[in-house]
Formats: C-alpha cells, sequence, structure tokens
C-alpha cells in the first residue's frame, strides 16, 4: 500500500493525562513519521505518515488512548508531506511545545 499522511484533532480529557507521550510510544512503535502537540483549546494535534493501513490503525487506537484518557472526538483529514515540516531536525516523530 502506498503511504499517506493524516492530520487528527483529539478532543475530550487529553492533556495532562499522558496521552501525548503515549501518541509518542504509539507511533514509534510502528514505525510512522509525524508529531504530536498540546493545543491551547484543551485538544491534541497529531500528524501520522505511512502505509495507509498502518495509519489508520494508529487512529483507530487514538480514539481511546491510554486508560487514563477520555476521548470525545477525532477530527482528521488527509494532509500532504509539507505537513511533516514541523517535525524537530532529525526526528521521525517530535513531541512540540503547545499551541
Amino acid at each position: 500500500m502506498s503511504d499517506i499522511v493524516r492530520h487528527i484533532f483529539v478532543r475530550g480529557r487529553v492533556q495532562g493525562v499522558g496521552y501525548r507521550a503515549w501518541i509518542e510510544g504509539e507511533a514509534s512503535a510502528r514505525n510512522l513519521e509525524g508529531w504530536v502537540r498540546n493545543r491551547k483549546d484543551g485538544s491534541v494535534e497529531a500528524v501520522f505518515a505511512g502505509p495507509l493501513d498502518t495509519v489508520e490503525a494508529m487512529i483507530a487506537k487514538c480514539h481511546y488512548g491510554p486508560s487514563t484518557a477520555r476521548v470525545d472526538a477525532i477530527d482528521d483529514k488527509i494532509d500532504g508531506r509539507d505537513a511533516l515540516h514541523a517535525r524537530h531536525p532529525g526526528e521521525r516523530f517530535s513531541v512540540l511545545s503547545t499551541i
């Protein structure tokens, strides 16, 4: 399957519960490229790039997250590889600062 880039916004109780670290671990275990960050509105934003089936499986897991989280909704869209430019130089998957 070909690679795809998906951009998601996760709403619910997803800050202060280890959600970003959980995403980083899950994405790295799946060898995905991308990044994750908290947003000031209380949501978490992430970009995942990799094989279609792997990215879709990652997003499916994001609907649950770590046991301390409560996910109310996920909005996602297909994006381009330019969405990966936010990563820290030299990193495959980055945890970015809150915006």
